[in-house]
């Protein structure tokens, strides 16, 4: 069985962004927080290539895998896939409020059906000994936001769920776009302070809109462990911090273009297998922001990365652009 993860600090899983490239560029800068995939379905495994979608470079461990799906039979045979590729958790997607994750009767409007989450999470229990959790929101539609989260808590963590990474956002199924619902709802910090006051012994992650590891040490006096979306991969080097500022351990001293010259080298192993250099290069875009010449790093890559038989040539010359 692997160790007790560290929930003190997690990148959440977003869709076309958290791929096995970006965590092992993020891996560069911190050992401790725990990274998400991005959310994979049922059918993607059961039906299609399960091995492009789960394999990953043990370095990028501790890793969690986000499953999409509802039906209980097919969650446990795909936590068990999970637990057989190595990762360390498998989590359940009630987040997420796109439109082909309702018609798939996952994702968000599972706030609405906690007794099957519940029934999802005992089936994969049995299955695995890793750990499985659920990410969700607080509540969807016209629900009561207390009400909804309390109750969606209590029922599955009666089911054996001791973990909830929580948005801290309501999901508007109706009327607002998957990128609306990342920032239009308002966040409700304080509901999920209450939630970890209610349910002292389930361990509390908070999610949405938190953008400073600053930030992050407030909300720690009030949870167990932060998530971090968009920032952490907008401006990816805060990340070389968090081991520090979050785990207390020593200062990293790498600079930004120490972890370019790590990344380049794993892009080089990469390309040598045939992945395209595109791929991996749209990862590092954020890597040097506000930095003199910063602008014509990102464009010399975004003009460059994609052409056929690109190397990693094109990312030396962007970094010479950058005032070093």
């Amino acid at each position: 069985m692997p160790s007790k993860i560290d929930r003190r600090f997690c990148v959440a899983p977003m869709l076309d962004w958290t791929d096995k490239h970006e965590r092992y560029f993020l891996r560069l800068m911190t050992r401790k927080a725990l990274l998400f995939t991005e959310m994979v379905t049922t059918g993607a495994l059961v039906h299609g290539d399960s091995e492009r979608h789960l394999a990953f470079n043990k370095d990028e461990q501790p890793v969690s895998l986000q499953l999409g799906g509802s039906e209980p039979k097919a969650m446990a045979h795909c936590a068990k896939m999970a637990e057989d590729y190595g990762y360390d958790e498998v989590n359940i997607n009630v987040g997420c409020p796109s439109d082909r994750v309702q018609s798939g009767a996952f994702g968000a409007c599972l706030m609405a059906e906690a007794d099957l989450v519940a029934e999802n999470v005992s089936a994969m229990q049995q299955a695995v000994k890793i750990p499985v959790t659920v990410k969700n929101r607080i509540a969807i539609d016209d629900m009561d936001e207390y009400e909804t989260l309390q109750g969606f808590i209590q029922t599955v963590s009666q089911a054996g769920c001791k973990t909830f990474y929580i948005h801290a956002r309501k999901a508007w199924l109706k009327g607002l776009s998957p990128k609306q619902n990342r920032d239009v709802p308002p966040l409700n910090y304080e509901l999920v302070y209450q939630m970890k006051q209610e349910f002292p012994a389930l361990e509390i992650i908070i999610n949405g809109g938190i953008k400073t590891l600053d930030e992050c040490g407030s909300h720690l006096q009030q949870v167990d462990g932060v998530m971090v979306g968009r920032e952490a991969y907008h401006n990816p080097f805060i990340m070389n911090q968090v081991d520090e500022m979050i785990y207390g351990e020593l200062a990293n001293q790498q600079t930004r273009f120490d972890v370019l010259d790590c990344y380049i080298e794993y892009m080089e192993e990469q390309l040598k297998k045939g992945v395209y250099l595109k791929h991996m290069s749209r990862h590092i875009l954020g890597l040097f922001p506000a930095m003199q010449g910063a602008k014509a790093w990102r464009r010399h890559i975004s003009e460059n990365a994609h052409k056929e038989g690109a190397g990693v040539e094109v990312i030396r010359t962007a970094a010479g652009f950058l005032a070093n």
